[in-house]
C-alpha cells in the first residue's frame, strides 16, 4: 500500500472490496508467538476457536487462504485441513518465496492478496500485498508500515478480525446487520 493523499480509511476499504486471498505466518499470528512442547519434545498445537470459525466461513465463500512457516510444522496441518485450508506451506525457507509461489499458483495479482505480519521478516510480503495487517502486538517497527493494524493480538482473534472485515466488505459475512442507506 503506497503512501498516498487519500484517506488511508477509503484506501483499507478499496483494498478489503479487491481482496481475493489471505496469506499468514503460523508463528506469531495463528500461534500468537508461543511454541509450546510436550515432555517428549513434540509440539503442542492450538489455534483460537474465532479464528477458526471465520477461516472456515471464509474458505466455505471462496476466499483463498495460504498458511505460512518456515518451520515443519506439521502439527497444523490436520487443524487447518480441516477447516478447509488447501495451501499449506510448511517448512519453506522463505516467507516472500512462499508468498510469491502461492500467489503465481493461483494466477494472483498483488492486488488482490492480503497479508497479515507480525514481525520484520514478514516486510517483505507486506510490502506487496493490496492489504497490508499486522496484529496489535506486532513488531512497532511493522506500525507505520502496513495499512491497517488489527485490534486483536495474534493467536488470539487477529485472523478472525480480518477475515470479517474481508467477507464483511464483499457482503459475505453471514453474521453482519444490513447498513441501513439514507436518502
Amino acid at each position: 500500500m503506497e503512501p498516498s493523499l487519500a484517506d488511508p480509511s477509503s484506501r483499507v476499504a478499496e483494498a478489503l472490496k479487491a481482496t481475493r486471498a489471505l496469506i499468514f505466518p503460523i508463528d506469531g499470528v495463528l500461534n500468537g508467538g508461543r511454541i509450546t512442547f510436550d515432555g517428549r519434545g513434540e509440539e503442542l498445537c492450538s489455534v483460537s476457536v474465532r479464528d477458526a470459525v471465520a477461516i472456515q466461513e471464509a474458505v466455505r465463500k471462496g476466499l483463498l487462504i495460504s498458511v505460512f512457516s518456515e518451520r515443519r510444522s506439521e502439527g497444523y496441518r490436520p487443524i487447518l485441513e480441516g477447516l478447509g485450508v488447501q495451501d499449506l506451506r510448511f517448512g519453506t525457507g522463505s516467507f516472500l518465496d512462499a508468498y510469491e509461489a502461492f500467489r503465481d499458483q493461483h494466477g494472483l495479482g498483488d492486488d488482490v492478496c492480503a497479508c497479515i505480519g507480525d514481525d520484520v521478516g514478514d516486510l517483505a510480503v507486506l510490502e506487496r500485498v493490496g492489504l497490508p495487517v499486522t496484529a496489535i502486538n506486532g513488531a512497532d517497527w511493522l506500525r507505520n508500515r502496513v495499512g491497517y493494524i488489527s485490534a486483536f493480538e495474534g493467536g488470539n482473534g487477529c485472523v478472525r478480525e480480518v477475515l470479517e472485515m474481508i467477507l464483511g466488505s464483499q457482503g459475505l459475512w453471514p453474521w453482519v446487520e444490513p447498513s441501513v442507506e439514507e436518502d
